[in-house]
This record gives structure tokens, sequence and C-alpha cells, in this order.
């Protein structure tokens, strides 16, 4: 039996399991199995300690992106450069670091191109800021609610090679909307709820919340005109990475994104 996990706090609602069991599936790996385990950044440590040789990778989500790559024994630069590992692949007893939220943002998104606006400063929006770059946009904004509580995400931004302006709109819902009001591409990494008082994005959004859907911002973005992308786009093509990275097989879009739609299906009805 291989054996993988998505680990974070709170956990149970993720659909990560439903991706890559999928895909196990679709590939015909049968002894192949995923599940999800809660764990704090302060228990990760001694969880990654007491794995055995079965397990070959590990997703991670909040709050442990930053925590997974300091416990790494290497890391992609990629992961190095947004300072977050959302990805642990583990093989002959070492862990490597990864970051696949950049390649589901670029995939979510598609092509696109102006002036961009990141709501956020966590692991998320460091990952942004790279599939930004990737999409080849440079004229970028970052609201936060406070700019000293930054440091991070500017420290991944100097790595990145990228200058985002840093704005502290966030503490003012209408200053932010006005903001969101000029930009083309947006896309918001906050938490549930948090971006409800925001209004007049236009362009493309992606909310990376996927439940509940749609979100507040996401419906008023779309009444503006927007075009909308649910952050279930972003989980479906992170995941397609992180099952080519954890079995050394390309993910099945098609079976992944199947069996998405229905465990949505089922959760809505």
């Amino acid at each position: 039996m291989r054996r993988a996990a998505v680990l974070g706090s709170p956990v149970a609602h993720s659909l990560s399991p439903v991706l890559h069991t999928a895909a196990y599936a679709a590939l015909g790996l049968d002894d192949w199995r995923y599940d999800h385990r809660e764990c704090t950044e302060d228990g990760l440590a001694s969880f990654l300690d007491g794995l055995g040789p079965e397990w070959a990778g590990l997703s991670l989500t909040m709050p442990l992106k930053r925590a997974a790559l300091d416990l790494a024994h290497g890391a992609s630069e990629l992961a190095v450069a947004t300072g977050a590992a959302n990805t642990l692949v583990l093989r002959d007893g070492r862990r490597f670091a990864d970051n696949t939220d950049v390649a589901g943002i670029v995939a979510a998104l598609g092509p696109v191109s102006g002036r961009a606006v990141v709501l956020g400063a966590g692991g998320t929006a460091q990952a942004a800021l790279a599939a930004l770059r990737g999409l080849g946009i440079d004229d970028v904004t970052v609201l936060v609610r406070s700019a000293a509580r930054a440091e991070d995400l500017r420290a991944a931004a100097k790595r990145l090679g990228v200058d985002p302006l840093v704005d502290d709109a966030l503490a003012d819902p209408a200053r932010a909307s006005a903001v969101l009001d000029r930009a083309d591409v947006v896309v918001s990494t906050l938490p549930a709820g948090a971006a409800d008082d925001l209004r007049g994005a236009a362009g493309v959004v992606l909310d990376v919340v996927y439940a509940p859907w749609p979100t507040a911002f996401a419906a008023a973005a779309q009444a503006a005109g927007a075009r909308v992308v649910s952050g279930l786009e972003m989980l479906l093509h992170q995941a397609v990475a992180q099952v080519q990275l954890m079995t050394g097989h390309p993910g099945p879009v098609d079976a992944m994104r199947a069996a998405l739609d229905d465990a949505v299906a089922a959760r809505a009805s």
C-alpha cells in the first residue's frame, strides 16, 4: 500500500481526497490510498517524523505551508521563492517541498493581461505573485489590512524578482473597491467571508474560496460583468500537478474534474 494525505486544520472539508482518489482509480493505482489528517503547525514535525516508508506524499493547506518548507530536506526553486510549500514528496526517507498552487492559479486564470490586484498576503497570495509573473503581468497591487504585516509577502516578491505595490486598503472597503474597479485581473486569497464587503471587481476574478460558492465577493463581481473563476479550478489543477509529483504519472484531468463535479453536486443536494 502506498499512502498520501492532505494535512491542515481544519481539513475535514477538503476535497483533495476526492481528486487524488479519482486519479488513482483512473491510473489503475489500486494499491494507493489518500485521506485527510487534522494537523496543526505545532504538530507537523512529529507527524512527519512518524511516517513510514509507505508514505509517498502530502498535500499541505492552512496553516502548514510555511512550516512544511522549513521541515523539508530539499525544495523546488518555486517553493523557495514563494516561501510556501503545499506539497511534500516523500522518497527514500527525504522530504522534497514544492508549490503546485502556482500552476493551479495559472491554469485557473487562463490567458490574462493588464493590471492585477491580489487580495491578502499569505502563502497563497505569494503563489499568486509567482503565477502572475509567469503570465507576464508586472503591474500588481496587493491589498492587505496592515502593510506592516506583509513582510513575508515582500520578501517573497523580492525573491521572485517582482515589485508589487502593497496597499493597506483592505482596512477601508470603499477604498479597496475603488482599486478593484480599475483592475483587469483579481485574485482573492482571503478566507471565506473576508471579502464580502468588497465591490467593483471587473475583468477576470479568481476567488480561491470554493465553499460556500458563490461567495458574496464572487457574486458581486459577476453582477458587475466579471468573468468569475471558482477556487475549484485552482484546486483541480494544483492537484493534477501533485499527482504527477507523487506518483510519477500525469494527473488525469478529465477523471479528476468529473469526480470533483460529482462531489460538489452531492454536497449541494
